[in-house]
């Protein structure tokens, strides 16, 4: 691993004059922007963040984040489509905008494939199936008792595909009838269920975190197959339902008209920042498994998490909008 992280960091280091060339003659006066196609305070936000201090102390390059959030991140991604294909606007790629989005709409206004390429993956994790620390409900066990006592009582919020699709792979998997409640923004789901306005909310692991080390919410379990390194007593989804799973992942694209020599330096850049602290280990603890990956396998996960994800929305039987 020490190795790995070495000869990524060396790559790096050999591009960053490659991706400074580029900068200066695409925009020679302008810094580099990540759109995050969702609100402050969940994943993407968190994640962006530490790859745009990673570009900055490593090229003395100023990278904004921008957030655009609406739409299951469609705002976003078509404000990144209609920027400049210099290479200097990255967007924040999510399960939702460039896996699920795809078998969730039927007019898409944009082809993940086509409109972008994906430049680098922080990893795949799962979400917790999150209540307030005072409910009632104790376990896994517990939750799936009431909700098939009481069908339509446990309302859940999503805010993204990950968050609405466990929520219907609960009722078709587990005979849980909850019921969806929209929210724009995580802040609002998570208010919400913390004053008791709703039940459940589904948060991947890198949003919810802060909130279940800090007590203010309870986790009753992990929509992936493995268990969390950081929380060992935290079962999954799967062990009390087998084939329950839910997972996701976050990245870096950029528009499929930039240069080549930008795409190869930007994949090499967030490479070694997802293996270099503090940011391998907050992802870690977040529950991902950053692994470096080259252009070509970038592409071919993408291609995996399109596929995966339709298998999702069918088996949870939801219908394209």
């Amino acid at each position: 691993m020490n190795r790995r992280r070495m000869l990524t960091g060396t790559a790096a280091v050999m591009s960053i004059a490659g991706l400074r060339s580029v900068a200066a003659q695409s925009s020679p006066n302008k810094g580099m922007k990540i759109i995050v196609p969702f609100a402050p305070g969940g994943s993407g936000d968190i994640t962006a963040r530490l790859v745009a201090q990673h570009i900055t102390a490593t090229t003395s390059q100023p990278v904004v984040v921008e957030n655009k959030p609406g739409a299951n991140g469609i705002i976003g991604v078509e404000a990144a489509k209609a920027s400049p294909p210099d290479g200097q606007t990255l967007l924040l790629a999510t399960t939702s905008t460039h896996s699920a989005n795809v078998s969730l709409f039927r007019k898409l206004p944009y082809d993940p494939e086509k409109d972008f390429t994906l430049v680098g993956v922080f990893g795949s994790s799962g979400s917790y199936l999150l209540v307030r620390p005072e409910s009632s409900f104790a376990t896994l066990s517990d939750l799936v008792a009431y909700g098939r006592a009481n069908p339509g009582r446990l309302n859940y919020g999503h805010f993204n595909a990950s968050s609405m699709v466990p929520g219907a792979l609960m009722k078709s998997m587990a005979g849980v009838d909850m019921t969806p409640v929209a929210y724009k923004q995580i802040g609002n789901a998570i208010a919400d269920l913390i004053s008791g306005q709703i039940q459940v909310i589904f948060a991947d692991t890198t949003a919810g975190d802060t909130y279940v080390t800090s007590g203010q919410l309870r986790a009753l379990a992990v929509t992936r197959l493995e268990r969390i390194r950081k929380y060992p007593a935290l079962p999954t989804i799967h062990e009390s339902f087998p084939g329950f799973e839910s997972t996701g992942f976050l990245g870096v694209a950029v528009h499929s008209g930039a240069p080549a020599a930008s795409k190869q330096s930007l994949n090499d850049l967030v490479n070694a920042a997802i293996m270099a602290e503090p940011m391998h280990s907050r992802l870690i603890n977040f529950g991902f498994t950053p692994k470096p990956m080259s252009l070509a396998e970038c592409a071919a996960f993408a291609s995996r998490e399109r596929a995966k994800w339709a298998q999702y929305v069918a088996l949870a039987k939801i219908e394209p909008q």
